[in-house]
């Protein structure tokens, strides 16, 4: 493309320093016999064992005994197994069982990648030609598992990013609910969707307690998948009965945290293995509220499910699965506003096209329409959004990724009509944005690619990843952009 792209000279790498305490089981027998040394131990032994671990940990994390309790309250369910009761155990002996069930777990050891950017919900105490943004991350450690990380800063007129202070002690949520159901509610609502002639019921809810959980009922649907054949074309229906028991769960972080220590990291059994390519996006919905939406791909080591995180504050955030027949690949990206009354969203539901699909509901998905196919040389294997439509006067503009020779991934971007954006106005016939010299090595080769810009002082400014490894960002005049994709048609 005929466009000025600028590169800046910031570049955000992993950083193995930053760490979680995370809590750590191999096996009972194993976890009974450590348990028994510390009962066993007389108080002076447990007393300076404790001091020694408290020494070398407590400056690492914010608050390390009460980790060590949380952790030790996971495994005091086996005391009875050995005869002891909870109440035998003194304070400091419970604190020191716990600290030999919790790992430090680098975070970002093996990559920083992946960025998007909004506008911080909070503006107030700058200039009016500076914004204050936040940065959310991929970060990546051993055994390749992501968890979603936050950095905050404030781009002044010039488009220069200078980051606030990031915080030292990276915390995991202070709490976190998992949503239950009721099963005479859920029947009447099998009953609407009209499965029990189909499905037999007692395959499913007989064997659910009155209280159960999402994970439980997904057991007792895996149990009726196995038991019961089904035509391919009613296996819809039992994605419809698990879209009723949305895996939801809420995290809640201590308000003392500052925003860069905030770790979201796999929580549910679907994501056990990592939280990939959060899309962020400020939503405004018609009555003017604001919401912060972000689209990302849970992991569990075989399986993807798309799911949808919801927050107001980056305090507290509601996690919920996206469900429907198009909800199965990666790279959803929501728009920041309803259209003609509906949700919509970018996906890609065959791996190598970009659709468009609308709902009356933000967490289901039922149909979607070719919108974009490749169609120029550096684009031809795959073609994909690179975070969510952005509005501009002239149109939606969406950043894609393209997939060319030697599985190189660049940037370009594409213009759709604002009230009718199934209509392409323009797109890239070049890439706006390749891997160059400095950025086509790292831990997955030649590849550039974003979760989500933004538009400030009338200059667009795309974050990225470097091959896989670290970001940096960049900034393209609106106009200039704008004006390349229109003359594109």
């Amino acid at each position: 493309m005929l466009v000025s792209v600028i590169r800046k000279n910031i570049t955000f790498n992993p950083d193995p320093s930053r760490v979680i305490a995370r809590f750590l089981f191999t096996e009972e027998q194993r976890a009974i016999n450590t348990i028994r040394f510390v009962v066993d131990m007389n108080e002076d032994e447990a007393s300076f064992a404790l001091k020694q671990t408290l020494r070398d940990y407590s400056m690492r994390h914010r608050n390390i005994s009460k980790i060590f309790e949380k952790h030790f309250n996971r495994i005091r369910h086996l005391l009875p197994l050995m005869n002891v009761l909870p109440d035998t155990i003194g304070y400091s002996k419970k604190i020191l069982i716990g600290s030999y069930f919790t790992m430090e777990y680098s975070i970002e050891s093996a990559a920083f990648f992946n960025p998007s950017m909004v506008e911080h919900p909070d503006q107030s105490e700058i200039s009016p030609e500076a914004k204050r943004v936040i940065l959310s991350f991929r970060a990546t450690g051993e055994g390749h598992i992501s968890s979603i990380v936050f950095r905050t800063g404030i781009i002044d007129k010039n488009n220069k990013l200078t980051l606030e202070p990031i915080g030292n002690l990276l915390e995991e949520a202070e709490h976190i609910r998992r949503h239950t159901y009721n099963k005479s509610l859920f029947a009447h609502k099998l009953d609407e969707m009209e499965v029990h002639g189909i499905i037999p019921p007692a395959l499913i809810l007989d064997k659910l307690k009155e209280e159960f959980t999402y994970g439980e009922l997904r057991k007792c649907i895996e149990d009726a998948r196995k038991a019961v054949h089904l035509a391919s074309d009613k296996e819809f229906l039992f994605n419809q009965i698990i879209w009723l028991a949305s895996s939801h769960y809420e995290l809640q972080f201590s308000l003392d945290t500052n925003i860069s220590e905030r770790v979201i990291f796999p929580v549910s059994a679907n994501e056990r293995n990592g939280i990939e390519d959060a899309r962020f996006v400020k939503f405004v919905d018609d009555d003017n509220t604001i919401k912060y939406y972000a689209t990302y791909t849970a992991y569990d080591g075989a399986t993807i499910l798309p799911k949808l995180l919801e927050t107001e504050d980056f305090y507290h955030f509601k996690v919920m699965p996206l469900h429907g027949e198009i909800a199965k690949n990666k790279g959803m990206a929501l728009f920041p506003r309803k259209i003609n009354g509906k949700y919509a969203m970018l996906c890609r539901i065959d791996g190598f096209n970009n659709y468009i699909a609308f709902s009356d509901n933000i967490t289901v998905w039922r149909e979607a329409q070719l919108l974009q196919q490749p169609k120029y040389p550096w684009e031809l294997i795959q073609i994909g959004n690179c975070g969510s439509p952005v509005e501009t006067k002239d149109g939606w503009l969406v950043i894609t990724h393209g997939v060319g020779p030697m599985r190189e991934y660049a940037l370009g971007a594409a213009l759709f009509d604002l009230d009718n954006p199934e209509r392409e106005i323009g797109r890239s016939k070049t890439p706006l944005l390749f891997p160059n010299s400095d950025e086509r090595e790292g831990y997955v080769p030649n590849v550039v690619y974003s979760c989500g810009s933004i538009v400030h002082n009338n200059d667009l400014i795309i974050p990225y990843a470097m091959s896989d490894y670290s970001s940096t960002y960049a900034s393209v005049n609106l106009k200039e952009l704008i004006n390349e994709l229109k003359g594109s048609k």
